[in-house]
């Protein structure tokens, strides 16, 4: 009981002198909580960022891989150079006969970047996106439909003139009372039944996946058949596991397909869904590297801060610290009095910054679309080093009162 009684009396003591410090105490108090703001803001946006990228990459088609053409020349080792040519219907129809695992192939192929959609008076700029594919791309592709349906495999073989148009598309042709479905529209010179529209993908990383028409792969061929075009081949395998596998399998069938000997490299990429995410995912990372670095410089400056405000409160405080040891406190007790104060300083200006950064983390998920999100990591993180930052700072300075000698400290001033 005796114990607790003391531990309650420095916790009151030590409370007592930061009331009395109170302007310094809270230009202290901004100091770390500065430090701790921009360690834990950079890093919780920086977690907003990876979770709206995972997602982002995931809707676009989870665990699949596509082969397609290769568009830079790779050079190195003992390969020889080819020629990196489009990739045409009769070579993505037979990887697509030839390729037995266990997966989901589509095939699709770019008609333009520039149509013009009319429906009745209404007309698009010239910047609509038109594709042709099969009836597995939708699946593939990692697309829904909103309203209406996807293409049979019938219709895509026949080439029927029916289209698949984007949510944004439908809202830029039709009012809000008016059903896009059934409904004829002119892509170029050529008309077109449409019998669904897509679910809104919005426009991250620049893109504007809802913009966008999709025709049966054959009337692509009829109607918007040119030399320039190369098919892309999108593969799904069934067990997510086995991608790589897939993969490997996949290279190797088209390799052979391409005619390309054991020394010749790829005259097509093979890229998998998330190698994209990937890569933004690692030069992400080294920005959490900086960002930490920049946190703890200034949580460095924030504890030297600390020290000096502890060692000059040490100064002014010696006659009192004289009476403390003249009543019989002990030198542990004095020290323990000073580590409080550091520590209950850190400490606020850990909560403070803790709350600071969420909040300003939070904030960039506004501009990423991410949800909002607490980093529980980062939180107690930022609550040790505040009190490391508090031992750190107020341990020289409770060392220094605790040493000194009773009478001295009496006769100070």
């Amino acid at each position: 009981m005796r114990i607790s009684g003391l531990l309650l009396d420095n916790i009151k003591i030590s409370v007592n002198a930061i009331r009395s410090n109170l302007l310094r105490t809270i230009l202290t108090v901004l100091i770390i909580a500065i430090g701790i703001m921009a360690l834990v803001g950079i890093l919780t946006a920086v977690d907003s960022i990876k979770n709206t990228i995972s997602s982002e990459f995931q809707s676009m088609g989870a665990n699949t891989f596509t082969i397609r053409q290769q568009r830079s020349e790779q050079h190195g080792g003992n390969h020889r150079n080819v020629e990196n040519r489009k990739i045409t219907y009769e070579e993505a129809i037979r990887f697509k006969d030839e390729f037995e695992f266990p997966a989901r192939i589509s095939l699709s192929v770019t008609c333009s970047g520039t149509a013009t959609i009319k429906y009745l008076e209404e007309k698009t700029d010239p910047n609509i996106a038109v594709y042709g594919v099969d009836e597995e791309y939708l699946i593939t592709s990692g697309k829904n439909i909103n309203l209406g349906r996807n293409f049979t495999a019938n219709e895509v073989l026949s080439g029927e003139n029916i289209i698949i148009i984007g949510s944004e598309l439908a809202k830029l042709l039709f009012t809000s009372e008016e059903s896009p479905l059934e409904k004829f529209i002119s892509v170029g010179n050529v008309r077109y039944r449409v019998v669904g529209v897509l679910e809104e993908k919005g426009t991250s990383f620049g893109g504007s996946g809802d913009k966008i028409c999709l025709i049966p792969l054959n009337n692509a061929r009829q109607n918007f058949s040119s030399s320039d075009n190369s098919y892309v081949i999108s593969v799904m395998p069934d067990d997510p596991l086995m991608l790589e596998l897939a993969v490997g399998e996949a290279e190797g069938i088209f390799r052979n397909i391409r005619k390309l000997t054991v020394y010749d490299q790829n005259n097509f990429a093979l890229r998998k869904s998330d190698s994209l995410a990937n890569m933004l995912l690692d030069n992400i990372s080294v920005v959490t590297i900086g960002a930490t670095i920049i946190g703890l410089i200034t949580l460095l400056g924030a504890s030297i801060g600390l020290m000096n405000i502890m060692l000059v409160s040490v100064s002014e405080r010696t006659r009192e610290i004289g009476i403390r040891k003249a009543l019989g406190a002990k030198s542990g007790t004095i020290k323990q009095q000073f580590l409080f104060e550091s520590v209950f300083i850190g400490q606020l200006g850990g909560v403070l910054g803790i709350i600071l950064g969420i909040i300003a983390g939070n904030l960039i998920t506004i501009f990423t679309g991410g949800d909002f999100i607490v980093p529980w990591l980062w939180v107690l993180l930022g609550v040790f080093l505040c009190f490391i930052v508090g031992i750190a700072s107020g341990y020289l300075p409770a060392v220094k009162a605790s040493k000194l000698d009773p009478i001295v400290a009496l006769r100070y001033e």
